[in-house]
């Protein structure tokens, strides 16, 4: 410890690997030691005690990483380059307000569904498939399309993003195809469109679910040809980016109400990657919690930690919003907070009083569901939870799309269970 305090002194470094245990010493305090000597230095936190306790207190002295013995070169290698990439975003040199810090809190998280998107980014960005991220508003799909493009050989090139949604057909065409000089009214010098202009780097296109049907057949031919013809343009161009796209609709819904191409949806769903909910992530909400309070902290000098209490809220609470509703909590909380710790009632009233919704499949008193009974409300609680997304529901319960149709129309066929259905008679 006293060693690396000396070379703290006389160096300065742009990331540090720091063990959770130097001897009588804590990790955590040269961390904050790290930070205090040079604040965009990326600390990263080394432990074989991975429990979300030592993570939580590493994201709230700054620390930028997370990792677990045993580790292998690779998984230094990994963590260093992404926190080399991540420097501008993390620690920005100046940043008008905290909503504008693109800290890349989504990706942040122990829990087993967000490792998996960690693992999944890993061998997209390997390839050059085509991603297809699916997943409910504010999850973060746009981080992970970054996290694919960062962590690709293409991470050099430009990364390229369009959301699609509420975009008039015109302007959407035009952006992304660009367009001839003279090619319509306005055209007063030709216009290359996003496609060309990402070069060999990565377009993204946000709400895809949400393209008008009239540009579909384009933007298909484009995934399949590679090539790409600019409005009043006499000659084709080659197409070199690599493609990843989300939405938050369910597209096979999509597709069945004629709102979406199929040829199109089994073009771009090549690599799938679902991106959960907050609610779905466990004890990840904490974890984000605690590293947006330390970067508001490093804008503002001001440290603030989480009542026990606030903790449970946080906890408790459903984010329909997800970690965009988190972050917004988050901001709103510490800017009430009388003292460095946040309490309850600092919280927005929505989340103190939010009662979790009871269970639907849940036994009362001396009632008792048939297996069958049981089977439905579980399926239909799914479905709720889901944002009505069916695909995304029979993902959850391990079941394809065709079971649960059909089970919704047995449903529906069924006669209504007499009222003794589900009931077992009082114990005498």
């Amino acid at each position: 410890m006293a060693e690396a305090v000396g070379l703290l002194e006389r160096e300065t470094f742009d990331v540090a690997l720091i063990d959770i245990r130097l001897g009588a010493h804590n990790g955590l305090d040269l961390c904050e030691r790290v930070l205090g000597h040079n604040p965009n230095s990326l600390p990263i936190i080394v432990t074989g005690y991975g429990s979300l306790t030592t993570a939580v207190q590493a994201m709230r002295v700054g620390a930028v990483g997370f990792l677990r013995k045993p580790i292998d070169d690779d998984d230094i290698e990994d963590a260093i380059s992404t926190a080399r990439k991540r420097r501008p975003e993390l620690v920005p040199e100046s940043s008008p307000s905290p909503s504008q810090d693109s800290v890349d809190w989504r990706i942040l998280g122990e829990s087993n569904a967000i490792r998996r998107v960690r693992d999944l980014v890993g061998r997209a960005a390997s390839s050059d498939a085509t991603v297809l991220l699916s997943g409910e508003t504010g999850t973060g799909k746009e981080l992970v399309a970054r996290a694919i493009h960062d962590r690709s050989p293409r991470s050099g090139e430009p990364f390229v993003a369009i959301n699609c949604a509420g975009m008039p057909l015109s302007l959407l065409e035009s952006e992304l195809f660009g367009h001839a000089k003279g090619a319509f009214t306005d055209a007063k010098a030709a216009h290359d469109g996003l496609f060309v202009a990402a070069r060999r780097g990565t377009i993204f296109l946000d709400e895809i679910g949400d393209i008008p049907s009239e540009l579909q057949p384009k933007l298909l031919r484009v995934l399949q040809e590679r090539r790409v013809r600019a409005i009043g343009a006499d000659v084709e161009r080659l197409i070199e980016a690599r493609f990843v796209v989300a939405t938050h609709r369910d597209l096979e819904q999509e597709i069945e109400g004629d709102r979406f191409r199929a040829d199109l949806f089994y073009r771009i769903n090549v690599f799938p990657i679902e991106v959960p909910a907050l609610r779905d992530r466990g004890g990840d909400v904490l974890i984000i919690a605690a590293r947006i309070l330390a970067n508001l902290g490093r804008q503002t000098g001001r440290s603030l930690t989480l009542s026990p209490e606030a903790e449970n809220r946080l906890l408790a609470y459903a984010w329909p919003g997800n970690v965009r509703e988190l972050q917004n909590t988050i901001e709103s909380a510490a800017a009430l907070a009388r003292t460095s710790v946040i309490m309850n009632d600092d919280l927005p009233e929505k989340l103190i009083r939010y009662e979790p919704p009871a269970q639907p499949w849940a036994e009362t008193g001396d009632d008792v569901l048939t297996m069958s009974e049981l089977e439905r409300r579980y399926l239909l609680h799914a479905i709720h939870v889901s944002g009505g997304n069916k695909s995304r529901a029979a993902k959850l319960l391990g079941l394809d799309r065709a079971t649960i149709y059909r089970k919704l129309e047995e449903y529906d066929n069924a006669p209504p269970p007499p009222p003794s259905a589900g009931k077992r008679g009082k114990r005498r």
